[in-house]
C-alpha cells in the first residue's frame, strides 16, 4: 500500500511481528488485535492468514466499507465461525461494537488518546461476556512506545486522582514492574 505521497511503505526492524505470533500461538479462542496503522493492519492480516489460514482473520478500519461492518462483527462473534482474529484500529473498531467472543486483546501498537484506549478495552467488557478478558500490549523498548504507554498512565492517574476512579488492572501491573 503506497503512502500519501505515492511511495511504497518502508517496513521499519522491529520484532512485533515475531511477538504478536508467538503470544497467538499460546493463547485459545478468538483475539481482538489493535494496531493504528493500515500498513500494520494489512501486514498482520497477511501474516496471520499464512500462519492459521485465509478464513481466519477479519478488518475493521476506516477502509471497511458500511454495507460488510455488521457481517465482520457478526462473523467473528459467531462461535461456529472460523475468524478468530478481529483486527483493527481503535478510531473505528474502538465505539459501540460487541466483541465479546474475545476473552484476549492485543494492543499491536497504540496511540495517546485515552478515551479511545478505554474505548477498545470495552468491546470485550460488555454484556455476554463470559470469561476474564487478558490485555497485552506489545511495547518495543527504547521507542515511542514506552513514552504513550506512559503517557496513558499518567493520565489514567490523573484521572483517578480528580474522579476517584479505580486504576486500570493493566497500568498497576506494568507500573509494579518497572
Amino acid at each position: 500500500m503506497p503512502s500519501d505521497d505515492g511511495q511504497p511503505p518502508v517496513p521499519l526492524k522491529n520484532n512485533r511481528m515475531t511477538e504478536l505470533l508467538d503470544v497467538l500461538d499460546e493463547t485459545e479462542g478468538k483475539v481482538i488485535i489493535w494496531a493504528n496503522y493500515r500498513y500494520s493492519i494489512f501486514d498482520i492480516e497477511k501474516n496471520l492468514q499464512k500462519k492459521f489460514g485465509e478464513d481466519s482473520v477479519v478488518t475493521y478500519f476506516g477502509d471497511t466499507k458500511d454495507k460488510d461492518r455488521q457481517d465482520i462483527v457478526k462473523r467473528f462473534q459467531d462461535p461456529e465461525s472460523p475468524v478468530r482474529f478481529f483486527v483493527a484500529n481503535q478510531q473505528t473498531g474502538g465505539y459501540g461494537l460487541t466483541l465479546t467472543q474475545a476473552h484476549t486483546v492485543v494492543y499491536y501498537s497504540n496511540n495517546y488518546d485515552l478515551e479511545k484506549r478505554i474505548q477498545s478495552e470495552d468491546r470485550a467488557h460488555r454484556i455476554g461476556q463470559k470469561n476474564n478478558v487478558t490485555y497485552i500490549d506489545i511495547i518495543c523498548e527504547k521507542t515511542v512506545d514506552e513514552n504513550i504507554v506512559n503517557s496513558l498512565r499518567n493520565k489514567i492517574d490523573l484521572a483517578s486522582q480528580s474522579l476517584g476512579e479505580t486504576l486500570k488492572e493493566w497500568l498497576i501491573e506494568s507500573k509494579s514492574k518497572k
